[in-house]
């Protein structure tokens, strides 16, 4: 994988999870190696609270902002230059499309060839419509274990609602975020869709 100034060397030891953070942090990216170590944690005990594989969560935890080492202004050349799928509201607010890099970077530089990992990590920060299980645990714990300072303002609800199912979980975020969409740079299609997907579940 070449993306223009960026150097993409793995350097892999068959633990995916300790390369994933060698390379974080070898590009300067402490906090968000930081992140990914507390979204794995999260991951991996909401997988095993909803019978989800636990491994495959922890995966996709220390994975999913993999591509924080593109700086925002590259990120749609470098989807371009992949051959990445970019919709319109990708092109305006370059920062969803992290979830896509971060796919193909685990793909195609970390050897992570598992289906159901790669398409969790793709959908991480819109979710998307008929979300697998896989899906569902990592975009909660991603929001649990947020990357912003202080404490998430939706995450006493988004706990109580895990108590519910990961459906209800996720649907508090995808609310919080619907209910401010008019102050959005965008609004997804994917979190559209996910948004009714979701919001037809819980009202059923």
């Amino acid at each position: 994988m070449n993306i223009e100034g960026i150097e993409m060397e793995v350097r892999c030891t068959g633990d995916v999870c300790s390369d994933a953070l060698e390379f974080l942090r070898r590009h300067n990216h402490e906090k968000t190696a930081e992140h990914s170590i507390r979204v794995k944690k999260a991951a991996e005990e909401l997988a095993k609270r909803f019978h989800v594989p636990a491994q495959k969560a922890g995966i996709a935890g220390i994975m999913h902002d993999i591509s924080g080492v593109i700086p925002n202004e590259k990120r749609i050349a470098a989807a371009e230059a992949l051959g990445i799928d970019i919709l319109p509201e990708e092109r305006i607010f370059p920062m969803i499309i992290h979830q896509k890099l971060s796919k193909v970077m685990a793909r195609d530089l970390f050897q992570v060839a598992d289906q159901d990992i790669l398409d969790a990590i793709e959908c991480h920060t819109t979710l998307k419509k008929n979300p697998s299980q896989l899906d569902l645990v990592l975009f909660s714990a991603d929001k649990i274990e947020w990357d912003q300072t202080g404490t998430p303002p939706y995450i006493k609800e988004l706990c109580e609602a895990l108590e519910i199912s990961l459906e209800h979980g996720a649907f508090v975020y995808i609310q919080y975020l619907w209910k401010q969409k008019d102050k959005l740079k965008v609004v997804h299609p994917w979190l559209k869709d996910a948004y009714y997907h979701l919001k037809a579940i819980i009202e059923a």
